[in-house]
């Protein structure tokens, strides 16, 4: 009887369940769009489900390929999410704001370092009767806003034949601001100001636009008034998209050309790169090939980012999408080349150059046994990073570690944190340097990229010295300008302009060495300025300059990490403070150590650590003298014994400090 009762309870529980099913199916009948309210994109139904067919609907004069370029802080990533959400490309407080910004360190710096796209449907309302007509595929092209990934930014700007200007209502044009229009200007691209953060107490649009209006020749009735914060003025930024920008000016019929963007690598599918159609069409299945290796592959996979992989199967003219064609390595995905049809000769897009290290540093682990582990840290990080050098080196100090090359600060810092942050690694950075050019006596010159490499040969005698520069652009409050002319002065710098943007604010614009901004320029820039300084540079040419190379002793011993090359009116005093800061942090040994900072057998500076001693003298309550001084002698043998067979640790800590001493002021 109990096992029926239990049978009959399951049979209710059961028929409960299929009614229940029953009932669901039907109010989804007659209700569908239920299913997919949360994720509909307003054009295409579920969110993702595009295929190649409605791509053909978008003909060249229907896409708007675009940018969003402004300084660090002005609401570029905000805008972004907002246009997305906008266009139904994702979900309205979808959680993670910054929605282009992938990587760890972009959140935390409020940076963007890699390129992305995303490809958004939107219904433009005209007075036209036919419903396609008002259907426009945006392609929007997030791109980096700092000068060491001006050669990403001028190709991802190349794919795009307009930009979104995005400056701050309350802080005005700023110094990254002025780089970004010009870089845009010199593409040719339409620029559409929009001015952002007007719900704030402090902004002061009228005052923006006449700094547009002063500084770029831009007329203020142009401009855009938006909060990407609370959504006021947005409904106006995608028909000014349509109506100010022009279509892609590619051609159909002709053989499919492609630029490539940028790539990153995906452990399932390999390398994806990102690219811009810019004649014919890519389907699944072609052959393409690389114009800059010469390599061939075949097409996988090919869609667009909507606002993730989404697979189509083929892209159109005009069109911004991702391609996997098999690349094992990002170093065949070359940033700025063309893509085309194999076994077919084209044009190459123009443009491409390969990419210029202009700062290096050695990296070391920290543990000497974790070599393995960093050699594995780093081999995959540059597979999602190729514009990065390495090459491996052996210092006597540190023992075996990498040299690597970055685009510059900013590109070495992210790489150092990536490493840290993503694998866990932990290691030691050597002063950063810079590529110098040291030409001989006989005529030849060499690149010098490793201080330690530049050998104090007498037999060939240094003639001439060259150093990069770069063309700085400060922007600071009027009050502030005395202390900031005394630093670049102090910096070596050459005065180029010196305006007034408004009656609050001065533009100065310095010609420096590169080897003088590369560690703490912009910290002691923003400290005389109590923050409000803005800076960004561009490269420039080398020039001339008195420079000579300064080893760092222990013992008489030089210790190659710790080689740099400086001017010689500054080798003094950098040598004099090297000397003290090690003193500072090299613990005391059972022997005398001497600190020497010395230019070829010329010591400049020397500072030395006494040694730790034991009172032998203790147990001698009195006596002859010549017993003590026996004890004394003793001991002093001693020391000199273990000076010659002990070696010196140095730790972490000091090669964090020279690295602030050796740009120091």
């Amino acid at each position: 009887m109990a096992g029926a009762a239990v049978l009959r309870r399951s049979a209710r529980r059961v028929a409960r369940h299929v009614a229940a099913a029953h009932s669901l199916s039907r109010s989804a009948l007659q209700q569908p769009e239920r299913l997919f309210s949360s994720q509909a994109s307003p054009e295409h139904g579920p969110r993702g489900a595009v295929s190649g067919s409605e791509l053909a609907l978008y003909p060249p004069e229907r896409v708007r390929n675009f940018s969003i370029i402004a300084h660090v802080d002005h609401g570029k990533s905000t805008l972004a999410d907002r246009l997305l959400e906008l266009t139904g490309t994702i979900q309205k407080g979808h959680g993670q704001p910054q929605y282009l910004d992938k990587l760890q360190v972009e959140r935390e710096r409020g940076i963007t370092v890699k390129a992305q796209t995303a490809t958004m449907f939107y219904r433009h309302n005209t007075t036209s009767q036919d419903s396609d007509g008002h259907k426009y595929l945006l392609n929007l092209i997030d791109t980096p806003g700092h000068v060491d990934f001006s050669y990403e930014v001028s190709r991802s700007l190349a794919a795009c034949q307009g930009a979104l200007l995005v400056v701050d209502a309350a802080q005005g044009v700023q110094a990254q601001t002025i780089a970004n229009f010009y870089l845009a200007f010199e593409s040719n691209l339409s620029i559409i100001p929009v001015i952002n953060k007007i719900d704030q107490p402090t902004a002061d649009p009228d005052n923006v636009k006449e700094q547009l209006k002063r500084l770029f020749d831009i007329d203020p009735s142009e401009a855009l008034l938006t909060s990407a914060k609370t959504g006021k003025g947005l409904e106006q930024v995608l028909p000014a998209v349509i109506a100010r920008i022009p279509s892609p000016p590619g051609k159909c019929d002709s053989p499919v050309r492609m630029l490539l963007l940028d790539s990153y690598y995906d452990e399932y599918k390999g390398v994806i790169c990102h690219v811009a159609v810019v004649d014919g069409a890519l389907r699944k299945g072609d052959k393409i090939a690389s114009a800059a290796t010469g390599r061939a592959y075949e097409v996988l996979d090919v869609g667009i980012m909507h606002p993730e992989l989404t697979p189509t199967g083929v892209l159109y003219t005009g069109q911004v999408g991702y391609v996997i064609s098999g690349m094992r390595s990002t170093k065949e995905a070359r940033i700025g080349d063309t893509l085309h049809q194999a076994k077919s000769t084209v044009e190459p897009l123009p443009g491409f150059k390969p990419a210029k290290h202009m700062v290096f540093s050695g990296l070391y682990p920290a543990d000497g046994s974790d070599f393995e582990a960093l050699s594995h840290a780093i081999e995959k990080l540059t597979c999602n990073d190729a514009s990065v050098s390495v090459t491996k080196e052996t210092s006597n100090a540190l023992g075996m570690g990498f040299r690597c090359g970055f685009l510059g600060l900013l590109h070495m810092d992210v790489f150092h944190q990536r490493l840290e942050q993503e694998y866990g690694a932990q290691v030691i950075s050597t002063i950063p340097t810079v590529p110098y050019i040291f030409e001989y006596g006989d005529g030849s010159k060499v690149q010098v990229e490793n201080p330690a490499a530049l050998a104090s040969n007498p037999g060939k005698r240094v003639v001439s010295c060259w150093e990069p520069t770069v063309i700085a652009t400060i922007i600071i409050p009027s009050e502030y300008v005395g202390p900031v002319i005394m630093l670049c002065s102090e910096r070596r710098g050459e005065q180029l302009e010196y305006t007034f943007i408004d009656a609050q604010r001065a533009l100065l614009k310095y010609r420096l060495p590169l080897k003088e901004i590369i560690v703490d320029f912009y910290n002691e820039l923003k400290g005389i300025t109590s923050g409000y300084a803005t800076f960004d540079y561009e490269d420039s040419e080398y020039q001339q300059s008195d420079l000579v190379k300064m080893d760092i002793l222990l013992n008489g011993q030089p210790v190659d990490a710790m080689a740099t090359i400086v001017h010689n009116q500054k080798a003094q005093r950098v040598g004099r403070e090297l000397v003290e800061k090690l003193k500072k942090f090299i613990e005391r040994q059972m022997f005398e150590i001497t600190i020497q900072a010395a230019i070829g057998s010329k010591v400049i500076a020397r500072e030395t650590l006494s040694a730790m001693r034991k009172n032998v003298l203790a147990k001698c309550y009195g006596g002859d003298i010549t017993r003590k001084k026996k004890l004394l002698e003793k001991q002093k043998e001693g020391k000199k014994r273990m000076k010659r067979v002990g070696s010196v640790d140095i730790p972490q800590e000091a090669f964090h400090e020279l690295l602030k001493v050796s740009n120091s002021k």
